[in-house]
C-alpha cells in the first residue's frame, strides 16, 4: 500500500515537472523576443502581450513554417522569423485589398524588405480561397478573428475558415487570440466592441473540422467589464483575451 502511495506521488511530481517544462519557454523564442531589430514600441508591450507565453503555447519551433494571418503591423511576424530560424518561414497573410493599396502599403512589406527578416514573405490572398507557398505547420492570427465578422467585409467566415484548415499540415495548429465578449454576444459585436464570443470561435472552427485541443489563460483579465470599444484608451491593451489551439486532424 506504502509503495502504491509512494509511485503515485512520484507520478504526480514527475506530470508537474513535465508540464512545467511544457510551459517554459524555448531557447529559441528566448533570443527570438531579445531580438535587438524588433522596434522599440513592439518590446514595450511585450508585458503586456507576453509573446514568449503564446510562441511556447503556439508550440512554434525552428524550422517550421508559420502563416501570420492579419499580421497588423508585424509585431509577431518579426518573432516568428527568429523563431523558425533560416530553415523556417514566415507568411505575412494580408488582404488583396490591403495590397493594392498604395497609399498606405502593408507595415510587413518593410519587415520583409530587411535582410534581418529574409525568411518572411507577404502573401496577399482572397481569405476565401486561401493558398499559401507551402503548407503550415502553425497559423496564428491574434487580436482579429472578429475582424472576419465585419459587416463592411462581407466574407463568407464558413469559406475562410476551411480555407484555413485545408492550407495547414495535416496535424497542424490554429492559434486564435481574440478580445472576449460576455457569452451569448452576437457576431456583429464585431462591428462596435471589436470583441468576439469565444463559444462562436469554437462553434465555426469545429464546423470547419477543426479540434480544439489546448487553451492558455495567460492574458485573461477579469477586470475587464466588456462594455467598452477594444481601442477605448481605458482597455486598451488590457482586455480580457482568450487563446485557443485548434487543430487539423492527421
Amino acid at each position: 500500500m506504502k509503495r502504491n502511495l509512494m509511485l503515485a506521488a512520484m507520478a504526480v511530481v514527475a506530470l508537474g515537472t513535465a508540464n512545467a517544462a511544457w510551459a517554459k519557454p524555448s531557447a529559441a523564442i528566448v533570443a527570438a523576443v531579445a531580438d535587438k531589430g524588433r522596434p522599440a514600441e513592439d518590446t514595450a508591450r511585450d508585458a503586456d502581450r507576453k509573446p514568449a507565453e503564446m510562441l511556447e503555447f503556439a508550440g512554434v519551433k525552428p524550422g517550421q513554417t508559420v502563416g501570420d494571418f492579419l499580421p497588423g503591423g508585424g509585431y509577431f511576424t518579426r518573432i516568428f522569423a527568429k523563431a523558425v530560424g533560416p530553415k523556417g518561414a514566415v507568411y505575412a497573410i494580408i488582404s488583396e485589398g490591403q495590397a493594392a493599396n498604395k497609399d498606405k502599403p502593408p507595415a510587413v512589406n518593410a519587415i520583409a524588405a530587411d535582410a534581418n527578416y529574409g525568411n518572411v514573405k507577404v502573401v496577399a490572398a482572397n481569405f476565401q480561397s486561401l493558398a499559401l507557398p507551402t503548407p503550415a505547420d502553425v497559423i496564428w492570427t491574434s487580436q482579429n478573428y472578429h475582424d472576419l465578422h465585419l459587416t463592411r467585409l462581407n466574407l463568407d467566415v464558413a469559406a475562410v475558415n476551411k480555407a484555413v484548415f485545408n492550407a495547414l499540415k495535416p496535424g497542424g495548429y490554429y492559434i486564435v487570440l481574440d478580445h472576449a465578449a460576455p457569452a451569448g454576444t452576437p457576431v456583429d459585436a464585431a462591428n462596435t466592441l471589436h470583441r468576439i464570443d469565444p463559444a462562436i470561435v469554437k462553434t465555426e472552427l469545429e464546423a470547419a473540422g477543426f479540434k480544439l485541443v489546448g487553451e492558455s489563460s495567460v492574458l485573461r483579465n477579469p477586470k475587464d467589464d466588456f462594455t467598452k470599444n477594444v481601442f477605448d484608451p481605458a482597455v486598451r491593451g488590457h482586455t480580457d483575451q482568450f487563446i485557443y489551439k485548434f487543430q487539423r486532424p492527421k
